[in-house]
C-alpha cells in the first residue's frame, strides 16, 4: 500500500490579510519611525525644560563651575526662589502682577470677543459674510509683528503708550481665534436645537447663553489657551509700546535683568534670570494641566436624532 502524505497548504497572503485583527481606535496601527520621530521630538521639547528646572538649582558661581544638565553640589533653588521675588524691592512680582493683568484683560477679552463673533457668522446670514470670512483669513496670515510699528504710531498719536491699554488693546483682537469659533460653532451646535428653542419661545441671548454656550466649551477653552500663551509670552509690542519698567510684562523685565551683565556697573544675575524663567512658566503648565480635560469634541453628538 502506497503511504499517502497529506501536505498542509500554508495560507495565502490574501488569507492571512483578511486573519489580521483590522485597525481601529482601540487597535490602532503601530508604525516604528513614527515611534522614533514621536520620541525625538519630545527629547527636543524636553531637554530645554529640563535644563532650566536644574540650572535653577544652582548659584550664580555654579551656573559656570558644572554642567549644564545636572545638578551642583550646591542645591539653591529655595534660595534663588526668594531672591527673585525680592530682587530690586520685589519688581518681579510686580512684573508677574502686570502679566496677570494683561492676560486676564487681553487674552479674556480676545476669547469673549471671537466666540462671540465665531458664533454670529457660524449661525447667522447676513449681507457681506463672504467679505468678512476673506478678512478673517487674511487677517490670519499676517504675522503681529508687522502691525506692530503701524500700531504704535496710532497709539502714540492717542496718547496710550507707555500705559497698559498700548497692551492690552490689540490684544483683543484674536483673528485665529476668530476663526477657529466659526469653525467650531459651525459643527458643534446643530441647527435644529437652536430652532427647537426659538419654538419654545428662548430669546437669542438666551438660547446663546443655555445652548450654544455648553456646546462651545471646547472651543472656548481651546481658544483661551491660545490667546493666554500668546499675552504670557508676548515680547515685541510690550517693548515698544511701554518704557517705564513699573509696567513691564514678564519677558520684558527678565530681559533687562539679563542685559545687566553687559551694561557697565551692572550686576550679573544669571541664576535670578533662570529661576524668573522657571517661575514664569509654571502658570502655563498648571493651566494646561487644569484645562486639558475640557479638550474634548463631539458634545453635540447624540443631541439630535436623525
Amino acid at each position: 500500500m502506497a503511504a499517502t502524505t497529506t501536505r498542509t497548504r500554508r495560507p495565502g497572503p490574501a488569507l492571512r490579510q483578511r486573519r489580521r485583527r483590522p485597525h481601529s481606535v482601540n487597535h490602532p496601527r503601530r508604525s516604528t519611525l513614527l515611534t522614533v520621530l514621536t520620541g525625538l521630538v519630545l527629547v527636543y521639547s524636553l531637554v530645554p525644560l529640563a535644563w532650566l528646572a536644574i540650572n535653577a538649582t544652582k548659584t550664580q558661581p555654579g551656573l559656570f563651575d558644572s554642567f549644564g544638565l545636572w545638578f551642583d553640589s550646591d542645591f539653591a533653588l529655595w534660595s534663588n526662589i526668594t531672591d527673585t521675588l525680592t530682587y530690586d524691592d520685589g519688581v518681579f512680582v510686580r512684573w508677574l502682577l502686570n502679566t496677570l493683568l494683561y492676560v486676564v484683560a487681553g487674552a479674556g477679552g480676545a476669547t469673549f470677543l471671537a466666540v462671540l463673533g465665531g458664533y454670529a457668522l457660524a449661525k447667522f446670514q447676513f449681507p457681506g459674510k463672504r467679505a468678512v470670512f476673506a478678512v478673517v483669513i487674511g487677517a490670519v496670515a499676517v504675522p503681529g509683528t508687522a502691525l506692530a510699528v503701524p500700531t504704535f504710531l496710532m497709539f502714540s498719536e492717542m496718547g496710550l503708550t507707555n500705559t497698559p491699554w498700548a497692551v492690552i488693546i490689540p490684544s483683543l483682537i484674536s483673528p485665529f481665534g476668530l476663526y477657529l469659533m466659526w469653525v467650531f460653532a459651525a459643527d458643534a451646535i446643530p441647527g435644529e436645537l437652536l430652532e427647537a428653542a426659538r419654538i419654545d419661545g428662548a430669546s437669542e441671548l438666551r438660547t446663546f447663553f443655555r445652548v450654544s454656550l455648553p456646546l462651545m466649551a471646547p472651543g472656548i477653552v481651546t481658544v483661551l489657551l491660545f490667546t493666554m500663551v500668546a499675552t504670557w509670552n508676548n515680547y515685541f509690542l510690550p517693548l515698544i509700546m511701554i518704557k517705564d519698567p513699573d509696567w513691564y510684562p514678564l519677558t520684558l523685565g527678565l530681559n533687562a535683568w539679563n542685559a545687566q551683565a553687559s551694561t557697565a556697573g551692572g550686576e550679573a544675575i544669571f541664576n535670578l534670570v533662570i529661576t524668573g524663567s522657571l517661575l514664569t512658566i509654571l502658570p502655563l503648565i498648571v493651566a494646561f494641566l487644569l484645562l486639558q480635560r475640557y479638550w474634548q469634541s463631539g458634545l453635540a453628538a447624540g443631541s439630535v436624532k436623525e
